[in-house]
């Protein structure tokens, strides 16, 4: 793993709903056992979240539902905007401020870098075309026109992903939800992305699904060294895929470190109610 520079450094970023107390730049609002400010009644669903991704790392962001997990990666690959903060990247040798983009530069950034798998196949998946279509859209975001090409491109994506280039013209609506998450991966790899977002991706799967999609995403992390950012509410997942985690409560990271130090001698009460629970 390289550990000179991060790829990913957010500092600080926190999205809202209402508007703040006047003072709130100043020392924030108050709202220690919730994510609601006492005063102001303002919502803050992410706040003042700080962490930075290195190179070939896999970070696990773990919480509860309305912990603010689901924001941060909202805001993350530019879904949702950011009230304040800042999201850093490092690629191709540029540092890239995601403030200063408009909204075409944002598009062709999160097209071109970023791969997402979403707990929810339809929404990384086109069911109205085959598995090959799907990854011939993202394959075509990187100008590439040439039609044996891009059914060899599908063919290899699919193989890697564990799912047989036989199947390449079904429809996912075909495919079982493992392997329609197979289908998600390989195409989130077309445009060989330098970060891959994971939401959620083993939920209402079967076990031993899980175990296998696990194991690639791990398989592909060795081979590829892509950075990942993994959002998920079980702590097996972290356990298994991340190098670091993050545990979020009411918005706010309130733990973060080695994810063995974390799961294995959790110091915030929170932590340790999440693995006392998951034992």
């Amino acid at each position: 793993m390289n550990h000179s520079k991060p790829i990913l450094k957010v500092d600080h970023l926190t999205k809202y709903y209402g508007t703040p107390c006047p003072n709130y730049l100043a020392k924030g609002c108050t709202h220690p056992n919730s994510n609601t400010c006492a005063e102001c009644g303002c919502l803050f669903a992410a706040n003042a979240v700080s962490f930075s991704l290195m190179p070939g790392e896999i970070l696990g962001v773990i919480g509860e539902s309305g912990s603010g997990k689901s924001t941060l990666l909202k805001m993350l690959v530019m879904d949702s905007l950011a009230s304040s903060g800042t999201i850093e990247l490092n690629l191709d040798g540029k540092t890239i401020d995601v403030n200063q983009l408009n909204a075409a530069q944002k598009r062709a950034l999160r097209n071109h870098k970023f791969g997402i798998v979403y707990q929810n196949p339809h929404l990384g998946l086109n069911f109205k075309v085959s598995a090959g279509g799907n990854i011939a859209e993202r394959v075509l975001m990187k100008g590439q026109r040439d039609y044996g090409y891009i059914r060899q491109r599908a063919s290899l994506l699919l193989e890697r992903a564990e799912v047989s280039s036989a199947r390449m013209d079904e429809l996912p609506g075909n495919f079982s939800g493992g392997m329609q998450q197979r289908v998600q991966i390989a195409k989130a790899l077309a445009t060989e992305p330098d970060i891959l977002f994971l939401d959620e991706i083993t939920t209402g799967l079967d076990l031993s699904v899980q175990a296998k999609i696990l194991d690639l995403i791990l398989e592909l992390q060795q081979t590829l060294s892509i950075s990942m950012i993994v959002v998920t509410h079980d702590l097996g997942v972290v356990r298994t895929l991340a190098d670091r985690t993050l545990v979020m409560q009411h918005g706010r990271v309130i733990e973060s470190g080695l994810t063995d130090q974390v799961l294995e001698d959790p110091q915030h009460a929170y932590t340790q109610q999440l693995v006392a629970s998951s034992l």
